[in-house]
């Protein structure tokens, strides 16, 4: 019987605690059970849980489009460490691959990972040791080697990759 997301992501949040990178990506597809696993881990563990499409919008808006360029890594910063918490949940993450931005989603959620533990619900999937967002001919898509990180997933053909390579690995 396939372990629950949520106990999956708990379970996951103890590991990666150990890594350099304390980041847990969450994938799946829209409507996969993402936000509500998070937010039962929100409920059960007390960890504060971010819509960072809603918080980042909303520190950008009086900005042009140069500036929220150059200062959103600072902002999305500024959200994760005002939280008093060494863990956070961050649910609805899109804004990061707007092309406009010219950000790396993946790398700015890595950099803020170094002093929190993040768990961040990412809408793709992952294949084949690849993390995925969109499809190859939409703008936003980004493709990036699943290392340095962990994931969990309420997708079971993803679960058991993960789990094999992570045998492999150890």
């Amino acid at each position: 019987m396939a372990e629950p997301l949520t106990d999956l992501i708990i379970r996951q949040m103890t590991y990666v605690s150990e890594n350099y990178y304390r980041l847990l990506v969450v994938v799946g597809m829209s409507g996969a059970g993402k936000t509500a696993a998070l937010r039962e881990v929100h409920a059960r563990m007390g960890a504060p849980l971010i819509n960072i499409n809603l918080d980042l919008s909303r520190r950008m808006l009086d900005l042009t489009e140069r500036q929220r360029t150059l200062q959103l890594p600072r902002l999305l910063g500024e959200i994760v460490d005002t939280v008093d918490s060494t863990t956070v949940l961050l649910d609805n993450i899109e804004v990061l691959f707007d092309v406009s931005l010219g950000q790396d989603p993946l790398r700015l959620l890595q950099n803020l990972s170094r002093n929190k533990i993040l768990v961040a619900a990412w809408n793709g999937s992952a294949s084949g040791g690849q993390l995925i967002y969109a499809a190859p001919d939409h703008p936003e898509y980004r493709k990036y080697p699943i290392r340095d990180f962990l994931v969990a997933s309420p997708d079971l053909s993803i679960q058991k990759e993960i789990s094999q390579q992570s045998t492999v690995l150890q």
